[in-house]
């Protein structure tokens, strides 16, 4: 199998990402594994779309360490590829996170994949339905019975309001990621809400939302593959996220600590609730992010920490998303272009 994972740039990824681990395994297990940032797409004159893509000289490693040493070493192969000739494509580069220093990169990746679909290429997750999702907003289309009560606007009276309507509340960015920008509001705090909502709506809309009094306990990830938890040998793919001293964020990059996941039928019940909506708009591999009996977030561009998962359920996780994608290859292969791309994201 050929297959291509797409980052936002191929200089700044590192072997603990869950898409090094991904490639990791994708080598392995004997496939030709090819590596593209969001900037080395090209529209060739022939109608082909081809890019700057980087390899690893090796069939085999003993860690995504190892691998990711060489992809971005001097031992790379690197290489201009055709990518309509691949039988995969993944995307895994996050939009938000060139929403501000390379606006053109934001919807680049989707723009090019869609092409390449044209010629039997399966890119997952579809192009069409990370279009769709490619702000915060996406969220408000799952049912409210799992989301918690939000406002989107850059009015600060209707964000007061909210604060005063809720007693404590959230503000983030409707753009962005990892825990930046993130204020918890008490009702102590309304006379300084108006710096804080400066400093969200500098790039943008705000997101408010009512505090959930479960997320002081953390949160969890599920991972959420061809619609449905990613369960493999009896173990799902979870891990949970607990707060650090008093900084209400749980999110890894803002300082939480990790733990194992314990999925009740809460955490199975908010997957079912949220997988048709997954299924109708094409996405292959999600994150979940729950609190109590809440959705908080839904990762649908590149979820991390599948690393944790495997650690804590001693199963590699990543081998078992490879082999959904080998079987996509397979189907194609049976039945040509009888399927279109969304549906055969969630096959």
């Amino acid at each position: 199998m050929k297959i291509g994972f797409v980052v936002n740039d191929v200089k700044t990824e590192e072997g603990k990402y869950t898409t090094s681990r991904l490639g990791h395994a994708a080598v392995n297990r004997g496939h030709e594994v090819w590596v593209v940032g969001v900037g080395d797409f090209a529209y060739d004159p022939d109608g082909m779309i081809r890019a700057r893509a980087s390899s690893v000289p090796k069939t085999r490693y003993g860690t995504s360490e190892s691998y990711t040493a060489d992809l971005k070493g001097k031992n790379a192969v690197r290489r201009r590829i055709t990518i309509d000739e691949l039988d995969a494509l993944v995307l895994r580069n996050v939009p938000s996170d060139d929403y501000l220093a390379r606006p053109w990169a934001a919807t680049a990746a989707s723009e090019f994949a869609r092409t390449a679909m044209r010629h039997g290429v399966i890119v997952l997750s579809d192009p069409t339905g990370l279009s769709t999702a490619s702000s915060k907003m996406y969220f408000q289309l799952f049912p409210e019975e799992v989301r918690p009560t939000t406002l989107i606007t850059r009015d600060r009276d209707e964000i007061k309001h909210f604060a005063n309507e809720h007693g404590k509340i959230v503000i983030k960015p409707l753009q962005g990621s990892g825990g930046a920008s993130v204020f918890l509001v008490r009702q102590e705090d309304i006379p300084n809400l108006n710096q804080m909502i400066d400093a969200v709506s500098r790039d943008g809309f705000v997101i408010a939302q009512e505090y959930l009094t479960a997320a002081e306990e953390g949160d969890m990830r599920l991972f959420v593959i061809n619609g449905r938890p990613m369960r493999v040998k009896g173990r799902y793919a979870a891990f949970r996220r607990v707060r650090s001293g008093g900084d209400m964020r749980s999110n890894i990059h803002a300082g939480g600590k990790k733990a194992a996941a314990k999925i009740d039928h809460t955490v199975l019940h908010i997957a079912e609730v949220v997988r048709p909506k997954l299924v109708q708009d094409g996405m292959f591999l999600v994150g979940l992010d729950i609190v109590g009996d809440k959705l908080m977030e839904i990762n649908v561009f590149s979820p991390g920490g599948l690393g944790s998962a495997q650690s804590f359920e001693k199963v590699n996780f990543s081998a078992h998303v490879i082999e959904a994608i080998e079987r996509k290859v397979h189907y194609m292969n049976y039945y040509g272009r009888n399927f279109d791309n969304v549906e055969m994201c969630t096959l």
